[in-house]
Parts: structure tokens; sequence; C-alpha cells
């Protein structure tokens, strides 16, 4: 039933394209997609990126791991398949916004390469930047602002990734940050770097 529905489906071109849209705002639309565990410091570290764009007049949006999940993914869990659609999902949405000549950060755990792979191809290698933010398990553990590491320790939390579900890491991301150890500001510069200025 599906794919006779699918079938009916057609793609519309119209008469803007993403270079338009880049040539208006003045800059190349790209996706950063970062990526690590449970309180490395992606979000903190995406929104702090976001204002730093904005501020030299770049057009961008964050998509945060926490927040799609008030809407856009809120009937997903957290089994190996739901994050697997969840990330999909924000794939779609990234390359959308990226055909809107957007650049947009991304803040999700994201933790199978597989996942992260499929992003990737459904964004374009060419609009797509892999930052693993490489900071320790132990780190993450002793920030804990959800409680959720105490939790997973209890079993209280199933298919926590770093406990009960694993993450694995980038073998050659675009850049790494150990937020462990480096100052947000100085993270969001190395950041920028990724963004080409036209």
């Amino acid at each position: 039933m599906m794919e006779q529905s699918m079938k009916q489906v057609v793609w519309h071109g119209g008469q803007v394209s993403t270079e338009d849209r880049q040539r208006l705002l003045g800059q190349s639309a790209l996706t950063i997609w970062l990526t690590g565990l449970s309180a490395s410091g992606k979000s903190t570290l995406a929104f702090a990126l976001e204002r730093h764009l904005i501020n030299a007049g770049r057009a961008c949006y964050v998509l945060d791991g926490d927040n799609v999940r008030h809407g856009l993914n809120r009937n997903l869990g957290f089994s190996h398949e739901d994050r697997t659609e969840n990330i999909r999902r924000i794939a779609e949405v990234a390359h959308l916004m990226n055909d809107a000549g957007l650049i947009v950060i991304t803040a999700f755990i994201s933790p199978f390469i597989a996942d992260r792979e499929m992003a990737r191809g459904i964004i374009g290698s060419d609009q797509f930047r892999e930052v693993f933010v490489s900071t320790a398990l132990e780190v993450c553990e002793s920030r804990d602002p959800k409680g959720l590491y105490v939790k997973a320790r209890d079993g209280r939390v199933p298919e926590f990734t770093g406990i009960s579900s694993p993450y694995e890491a980038p073998g050659s991301p675009d850049l790494a940050v150990d937020m462990g150890h480096l100052e947000v500001g100085n993270a969001v510069l190395q950041l920028a770097k990724l963004v080409r200025r036209d």
C-alpha cells in the first residue's frame, strides 16, 4: 500500500535554485554535524556557534536533539530503530534547510557510524562536516545535568549511550574538540573555520 501511494508522489522543481538562495544570503549552505556522548557539550557548542555566526552575518539554525523530540520526533523512543529514524528525519530537515541556503548546526548523540553515514548521504558530502565532541565519558558523567548517567548505571534508563549502549566514535571527523579541556570560545573559533566565506 505504501509503495503504491509513493508512486503518486512527484518531486516538483521550483524556479529558484539552491545557488540562487546562497547568492541572496551571501554564504555557502552547510551542515555542521556535532556528535558525542550525552553531556559532552554538543548543545552548548551548537548554540554558541549559532550566536557567533549570526553576529558575523550568517543565516543559520540549530537542530538540537532534545528540542526536536518535543515536536518533529516526539513519537520516537531510544531503541536502535528509533534512533536511526530520528537521525534520518533530522538529516532530511537539514538537507531542506541547506537547500534554502542556510547553515545548519546539529547537536545529536548520533552514536552509530552507519546512521551518521546515512545522514551524510542524505545531506551530501559537500555540505556535511562531521565534528566529534570527544569529551571523555568520566567528564560527561561528572557533569550529568539531567541525572541520566546515574539512572543508567542503576539500570533505570535502558539503552543509554556510553553505558548500556555503544558509542561508535568517528574514525576521521572533519574536526574533534574535547570539551573537557577546551574553552567554549576557543572551540567555537575552531568550528567557525569549517564555514567557508564567500
